[in-house]
């Protein structure tokens, strides 16, 4: 009934943005900032999928009330020790601060464990991102910049809030790439009281690293001190089914990371052969155990 006759399996998204009298920069802003878009591929193929992103991100927001983003408290590294002491629990082991000198694989190039040293650790197979393995496994995908700001005040213009994601739809500042900024604080116990950190992402494509921040640079006002990098990304250039050697892809540039996810799942169903079974009660985790 909420279609009002429109077929969104064959009507294009920017048929409906024109339908509902939208400019071309409300496209971009709800494509971009709201349905998490990279590109603007999907403006002239049907508007259901983009339809249904929009719809989880008002989801998200109803069930969160100020934001549609959750942040774990301590940062990122919450997560992996999250997976670990889960992992230990079903009897995993870890050996932690070492390095990988070494995938080793049988004589028919199947990967059965790695070397660290003088130990070596065996596996039916071997699970990492692309930094653990020699450069014939992989293959070069692009390259991000990535700034990391430390900061005395919030965010100009956010109402003095503490943590805060921004997405700069590329177009809007004469790019093609879309460009991130994410802040976190205190709040979240990842710095000391008073002081924020914001970071600012996008894939190069200037050919000069400022030139490409500078967009999310500008919204910040005054930066105590930044810390920038040029990272190359990359992706496995096989599925791993043959080797035993499962590879992740580089973390992308986004800020939200939708992308990663997304590559978690393919991972997933690489390594077992079927799709995670995401269909749980996110209000409940006893069966995490």
């Amino acid at each position: 009934e909420t279609h009002q006759g429109r077929d969104l399996n064959v009507m294009t998204m920017r048929e409906l943005y024109v339908d509902f009298g939208l400019v071309p920069e409300t496209h971009e802003f709800i494509s971009h900032a709201m349905c998490l878009q990279l590109h603007d591929d999907h403006l002239d193929q049907p508007a259901a999928p983009t339809v249904k992103e929009l719809q989880c991100y008002c989801y998200s927001l109803a069930r969160y009330g100020t934001s549609p983003y959750i942040y774990p408290i301590y940062g990122l590294g919450g997560l992996p020790e999250g997976f670990s002491r889960l992992c230990a629990i079903h009897g995993g082991t870890f050996m932690l601060n070492r390095d990988v000198d070494e995938i080793l694989k049988d004589a028919n190039g199947v990967a059965y464990g790695i070397k660290s040293g003088n130990e070596m650790a065996k596996a039916k197979m071997v699970i990492g991102d692309p930094s653990y393995f020699p450069k014939d496994a992989i293959r070069p995908t692009g390259k991000i910049v990535r700034c990391i700001c430390l900061l005395n005040h919030p965010i100009p213009n956010t109402n003095d809030q503490e943590s805060a994601q921004i997405i700069i739809p590329g177009p809007q500042v004469g790019r093609k790439n879309d460009v991130f900024v994410c802040s976190i604080s205190s709040a979240h116990a990842v710095s000391a009281r008073g002081v924020y950190i914001a970071i600012v992402t996008t894939l190069a494509e200037k050919g000069n690293p400022e030139e490409d921040i500078k967009p999310g640079l500008d919204l910040l006002g005054h930066v105590i001190q930044r810390f920038t990098t040029v990272a190359t990304t990359y992706e496995p250039v096989d599925d791993g089914t043959a080797n035993k050697c499962f590879i992740s892809s580089s973390f992308d540039e986004t800020s939200h990371f939708e992308g990663d996810v997304e590559d978690m799942l393919k991972l997933y169903k690489r390594v077992t052969g079927e799709e995670l079974d995401m269909d749980i009660n996110a209000d409940s985790v006893e069966a995490d155990y």
